[in-house]
């Protein structure tokens, strides 16, 4: 049985940003490694997982995506030992100053992001949150060791320990998306116990903060007939209480929108009523934001669903999440997975 809590530490702790996986994916290896019964990794660093099916042959294919890159920052030059950088993936600037990094140069350095006084930056830029331009990572370190250590474009991630909340609730930074791949070995860890007819492909895919790269291409090598992709999505919280946001800690988001095939979202909801699974639909009305939006246009198109675990402060490194989700986002793709039937396809058709 997989400690969820443990596991989600271990992949926290590694960096794994946009175009960087290594890190993160030896992690998940390790953790894949005894519930699959093969793993490989794509040309573009995306990491593969087949559990095979007990269906006839030739088997049908369900594609798990969970993308395992995380935001970050990468240097752009070094000012009288001082870093400036520019981001990886999307940051949200206001809630840099003061955040612990780690600098990854020619050794790993602590540091952390830093802001000028207001009164030497340009007028302009002297009142409100200090823009991604105007702020710096400090190592510490005499500018001369400085330069021997650290290139332009050595990334930096986030490094402050994960805080666990109360009632089953963790914060930390680049919980986006490793609560997806958490989910995905959850529920590989229960097709362990569950005959299933389909093969599965788990994917932790690469560089969907920056590129969608995995997306576009693992699905070309495994050409499955539909696709899970599992992420995170906007939990209700300040200044976030309309539509585009879900409950934080009742339930998975089901996606509904131009990236979701029908039939799917029909599946899933019928599947989380069966289980007693709560879950709110999460409208879609444009692109997903996932990998989704990717996989469904590969070859000549594949059937997607998008299953998402509520999450706030999305892109910070205070997001924060509920364990219990995690956990339903597991059970719930499982035991759809589970039930699909050598002649499942038949029955997937886009009809609104």
């Amino acid at each position: 049985m997989i400690d969820l809590l443990a596991h989600l530490k271990t992949m926290l702790s590694a960096a794994g940003l946009s175009g960087f996986e290594s890190p993160i994916r030896e992690i998940v290896h390790e953790a894949w490694e005894p519930l699959t019964d093969a793993l490989m990794v794509s040309k573009i660093g995306s990491l593969h997982g087949l559990k095979t099916g007990q269906g006839p042959e030739p088997r049908r294919r369900v594609l798990i995506s969970a993308h395992m890159d995380a935001i970050g920052l990468m240097v752009t030059g070094i000012q009288g030992g001082l870093l400036r950088v520019t981001q990886v993936g999307g940051i949200d600037h206001r809630i840099l100053p003061g955040q612990l990094v780690t600098v990854h140069g020619r050794e790993t350095l602590p540091g952390m992001v830093v802001q000028p006084p207001a009164h030497l930056l340009p007028q302009e830029a002297g009142d409100g949150p200090v823009a991604l331009p105007y702020l710096l990572v400090d190592v510490g370190l005499h500018p001369e060791s400085v330069e021997e250590k650290v290139r332009v474009g050595d990334t930096i991630s986030f490094s402050q320990e994960p805080l666990e909340l109360t009632g089953e609730a963790l914060a930390g930074h680049t919980l986006d998306n490793r609560v997806s791949v958490a989910a995905t070995t959850l529920c590989l860890d229960e097709l362990n116990n569950r005959a299933h007819d389909w093969d599965v492909w788990a994917v932790a895919s690469a560089q969907e903060e920056a590129t969608l790269g995995g997306a576009f291409t693992s699905p070309f090598d495994i050409r499955p007939d539909i696709a899970i992709v599992i992420d995170v999505c906007f939990a209700k919280g300040p200044g976030s209480s309309d539509w585009r946001s879900l409950p934080f800690g009742e339930g998975v988001g089901l996606g509904y929108g131009p990236n979701i095939h029908p039939a799917l979202y029909r599946l899933f909801e019928e599947k989380a009523k069966a289980f007693e699974i709560p879950y709110h639909r999460d409208l879609m009305p444009k692109m997903s934001g996932t990998d989704a939006m990717a996989i469904q246009v590969v070859a000549e198109g594949i059937p997607c669903m998008v299953v998402g675990i509520p999450l706030r402060y999305m892109h910070t490194p205070v997001e924060t999440v509920s364990l219990k989700d995690i956990r339903r986002a597991g059970r719930l793709m499982a035991a759809v997975i589970a039930d699909l039937t050598p002649d499942a396809l038949d029955q997937i058709q886009w009809e609104e």
